[in-house]
Order: C-alpha cells, then structure tokens, then sequence
C-alpha cells in the first residue's frame, strides 16, 4: 500500500505540474535511497499499467520521452541524483549514493561543496570577528554542511525543468533532527509522513 500510493502520488505530481522529472540530493543513507527506488518503482508501475505507448503520451511534454526503449531509459531521463561532499564525507556514502542512482537507472552526479562551506564560515567568521571553531560553534558548523547543498540541487531542478524532493522524514520532523533548508529543502516531500523505521524495513 505504501508503495502503490507514494508511486501513484510521484506519477500523477509529476504529470499535473508538467514537471520534466526529478532531482534527489542522495547522501547513501535510507531516506533518499528510499526516494530513488520509489522512483525507479513509479516508472516500471506506470509503465506496466499504462503501457509503454500510454506512459509516454501521459508525459509527453517531456522532450525525448517517447522515443526511450526500455524502463531503465525512462528513469534515467526522470531521475538526477546529486551527492554533495564536504570534507567530512565518506567514499563509502559516495558508492552507496551512486549505487543506488545506478542500479534503477538514474542519472548521477557528484559536487564538491567544500569550498562553499568554507566561504560561508569565513564570511561569518568575519561578521563576528573571530574564527568558528568545532568546540564552540558545532551544531552550526554540522548545519551549513548541509544547508550548502540545497542552491545546488535547486538549480540544478530548476535547470531541468525538475522536480525538486525533499528528504526528510516523520520521525526527523518529530525529534528535530532535520535540518532546515537542508534535507527539507525540495518541492515536494514524499515521505514526509513516513517514519524511519518503516523505511528501514521497507528497504
């Protein structure tokens, strides 16, 4: 059930917003792995009940749509997943993030935002007239880690013509353990009402 609705919701979202697909910022973890295999799942349902001819009228005001042969053809024109590394990142959550994008088809990316972070905290460290540091200042330096991500993957879904979707779930909005404009960030937020245990095991 959880999966027929979150995959009819994406489908007919994406349909009705004349939406030409979706952008993820994939981190390796299970909130957005979820997401991207929803994706992939929405694809191959759509298709399976609709047909491949119907599916590609259903969405044809997406530019190559109706020429692509085969499911994984499809994900990869409506999916762009986007890992982010800062200097704390793990190779690890890189090949678990591109995995997954991969394995259903979709499109993968990968930005170093680094030297976005830093510039970030030099410009307040200057507003404050002394430097950040981990002992004093962590929360904030662990929230504009992730909070640098979102203008990427917004511009990148507003380039596209795409969907951005949020990655946070029920049970981070429950504990405040979501980060503002960080894993919120997106135009749609498909399991936001989800907890994370459920998705542990859905997965």
């Amino acid at each position: 059930e959880f999966t027929r609705a979150l995959i009819l919701g994406l489908f007919d979202y994406l349909r009705k917003s004349r939406s030409q697909g979706f952008v993820v910022s994939v981190s390796g973890g299970a909130d957005s792995s979820a997401i991207v295999c929803l994706i992939g799942l929405m694809v191959e349902a759509a298709v399976a009940d609709l047909g491949a001819e119907r599916f590609a009228e259903a969405l044809a005001y997406i530019p190559g749509i109706a020429g692509l042969e085969n499911d994984r053809q499809r994900v990869r024109r409506l999916l762009h997943g986007v890992y982010q590394a800062s200097a704390h990142s793990s190779r690890v959550t890189h090949d678990a993030a591109a995995g997954v994008v991969e394995a259903v088809g979709g499109e993968f990316s990968s930005i170093e935002i680094e030297p976005m972070v830093r510039q970030y905290v030099a410009a307040i460290e200057g507003v404050l007239g002394r430097p950040l540091a981990w002992e004093s200042d962590d929360l904030a330096l662990q929230n504009i880690q992730a909070r640098v991500r979102a203008p990427s993957v917004w511009l990148l879904a507003n380039v596209k013509n795409a969907l951005l979707l949020a990655t946070s779930n029920r049970s981070e909005a429950a504990v405040g353990y979501a980060t503002m404009d960080g894993d919120t960030a997106g135009g749609l937020s498909p399991i936001a009402g989800i907890d994370k245990a459920f998705l542990r095991q859905w997965l």
